[in-house]
């Protein structure tokens, strides 16, 4: 063992004069240490203390590069989308808030029990006050899987939505109060469902008869999200143009200042 320590330590010290010398020996310390993984071992259990910083260090390192490289090529997509817009489906009976028809179209991919959805639900209703009039709100499912209220949720939202928009969206309101209660399970869905004004036996009625419909409808909302690569919540497309995460509301006005500046969106 301190033979081959030796070896190593003494080839490295040996300058080096070529790039192929830098690869032979990179291969021949790859070699060494395969044939002697006790080396590692021996100098991790030399310095347990080292070794931990150190990997806590590479592991920031690498997690910094990993959300720059992100954001760049987030940046990318941006970029290219005023170009090449996304085309998100716009149903002719999509329950929408604000007004329809305006110059903005804002569409989430949401998860009724994403604490990161509930912070962008409030950055949605601070988008709706500064742009009045000039914005309409679509709201698409993409419930997770290890969210076990977010699917009965959205199947409730879809329901409700089949006997008024409005109701939709005020269910939409209260569930996003506090997503912890969701945890309850379908009494308290059913329990904000009438406390926002629903006709019970209307709803139960539509749930039963028509849920293939509805579970039909929410998996098309998913594929789309998927299609956009929204794999996580929540997921935005302003005029086409994607925004991933719960983005402060200087984000999407950064969007629609170029889609103004683009000419893109008369406002």
């Amino acid at each position: 063992m301190k033979q081959t320590l030796t070896l190593i330590t003494a080839t490295l010290l040996l300058g080096l004069s070529s790039v192929s010398q830098a690869a032979n020996l990179k291969d021949e310390i790859r070699q060494i240490l395969k044939e002697n993984p006790d080396i590692i071992y021996e100098v991790i259990r030399e310095n347990p203390v080292e070794f931990i910083k150190t990997a806590q260090i590479a592991a920031q390192q690498a997690e910094q590069q990993a959300a720059i490289e992100k954001r760049i090529q987030e940046q990318k997509e941006v970029e290219a989308a005023f170009a090449n817009p996304l085309k998100p489906e716009i149903r002719k009976e999509e329950a929408i808030r604000g007004t329809k028809g305006a110059p903005l179209t804002l569409i989430e991919y949401s998860d009724f029990e994403c604490p990161f959805c509930q912070r962008a639900a409030h950055t949605v209703d601070e988008l709706m006050k500064k742009y009045d009039g000039k914005i309409q709100f679509i709201y698409k499912h993409l419930p997770l899987d290890f969210h076990e209220g977010a699917m009965p949720a959205s199947q409730y939202y879809e329901a409700l939505r089949m006997q008024d928009e409005k109701l939709a969206f005020a269910f939409h309101d209260e569930i996003f109060k506090d997503i912890s209660k969701l945890k309850a399970g379908e009494p308290y869905i059913k329990e904000v469902a009438q406390k926002v004004g629903a006709n019970m036996k209307k709803l139960e009625k539509t749930l039963k008869d028509r849920g293939d419909e509805i579970n039909t409808r929410i998996q098309q909302d998913i594929a789309e999200a998927q299609k956009f690569r929204m794999t996580g919540t929540p997921g935005f497309v302003l005029n086409g143009v994607p925004l991933r995460g719960a983005h402060p509301i200087s984000s999407f006005e950064r969007i629609i200042d170029e889609l103004k500046k683009r000419k893109l969106a008369k406002l």
